[in-house]
């Protein structure tokens, strides 16, 4: 064998696994998004709860409901979260509870620049308790977060934050114009299943394509020489 045909067959063999490898990461990544969504048709179909403290565990993707008042000391901007295309952040404020306690609210989107008044006095927030973006504990850096970092956020409060965040979908008193109230999350299975697939097609191809070559370079090879004519 030719060191032409090994090198051929060893690249197509690494090309080949490395796409079987990522299709069926992707087929990993497929079931969790369906536990997920599993998780969140389960929670807004139970009972809302009303949070007098942090919410107790399962509570996640439950709707929920709860009374405070802001803490507007401690607004962090939600940063790069963009509304049917247009530029924008969320605005998170802790909610202070009537156990001393606070929930971490995520009011809302506002244009990118905008600023949203925080209600003073008690305000009652209903919503959807969500878990955590991020658990890496990163605090704030001005004022600005990329993720929603509960543990980050914590950390620079002298009160105890709820494990989950309440996504705010209605506000009373209701804010005039901003923020607007952000979007559940989504139940979708995304495009996985579809970037499997196309793994797993590469593999084939590079596969086939390795075959052909290796095909090619026979029939050459077993060719007879062109006849020099004197």
């Amino acid at each position: 064998m030719t060191a032409r045909r090994v090198v051929l067959i060893v690249l197509a063999v690494v090309v080949a696994g490395t796409c079987v490898r990522l299709g069926f990461w992707q087929l990993e990544r497929l079931e969790e998004r369906r536990a997920v969504n599993e998780g969140i048709r389960r929670g807004l179909g139970a009972a809302p709860v009303v949070l007098d403290g942090a919410p107790g565990p399962g509570a996640a993707y439950r709707r929920a409901s709860a009374t405070g008042i802001y803490d507007a000391s401690h607004v962090v901007v939600l940063y790069g979260r963009p509304l049917e295309g247009r530029p924008g952040d969320h605005v998170l404020t802790p909610l202070r509870l009537i156990d001393g306690s606070a929930v971490l609210v995520d009011r809302g989107w506002v244009p990118t620049g905008a600023r949203a008044s925080t209600p003073s006095g008690e305000v009652r927030v209903k919503g959807v308790l969500l878990p955590p973006e991020s658990t890496d504990g990163v605090p704030p850096a001005d004022g600005q977060v990329r993720r929603i970092d509960l543990a980050g956020i914590g950390s620079v409060l002298r009160y105890r934050l709820a494990p989950a965040y309440l996504l705010a979908q209605d506000e009373d008193p209701s804010p005039s114009r901003l923020p607007v109230p952000a979007p559940l999350p989504e139940v979708s299975e995304g495009p996985h299943l579809s970037y499997a697939i196309q793994w797993f097609s590469f593999a084939g191809v590079a596969l086939v394509g390795c075959g052909a070559l290796l095909r090619r370079d026979r029939g050459q090879a077993g060719a007879p020489a062109p006849r020099v004519e004197e």
